[in-house]
């Protein structure tokens, strides 16, 4: 197994885990599952909704990448895109006094920092480079 299998493969494994979190995590905050809502504390619920919405396409692009597929790449630019719009929208909800947690604002920049590490590994270990 070359080394390119070797990160793929890991890469797969990695956003797999972090959907399944993405995925649990903001479903019990859309839905009230364990009392998650109330630990939770001042979130914003267009952001939770992006996540939730982001860990479908995680668990597409987690398969597409173990399967060795080209699709892999549009599906984490897509959800970039979906998180930046998301993380613009929440400066302006900031900024408008809405209430937030900092920790929503650093998880936002964590996962469109994981979303484009992962993008640029799609793009580089699914095409051949010369």
């Amino acid at each position: 197994m070359n080394a390119r299998n070797i990160i793929r493969k890991a890469s797969a494994i990695i956003i797999f885990i972090i959907a399944c979190v993405t995925l649990f995590m903001s479903s019990s905050v859309i839905f009230d599952w364990f009392g998650i809502r109330a630990k939770e504390g001042n979130y914003v619920l267009f952001i939770v909704w992006a996540n939730f919405i982001s860990g479908f396409f995680y668990v597409a692009a987690a398969y597409y990448f173990f399967k060795n597929n080209k699709r892999v790449f549009p599906i984490l630019i897509f959800v970039l895109i979906l998180l930046i719009i998301a993380f613009i929208t929440l400066q302006f909800h900031i900024k408008n006094d809405g209430i937030y947690e900092l920790k929503t604002v650093n998880a936002m920049i964590f996962r469109m920092m994981f979303t484009f590490v992962f993008s640029l590994t799609a793009w580089f270990t699914l095409n051949k480079l010369k």
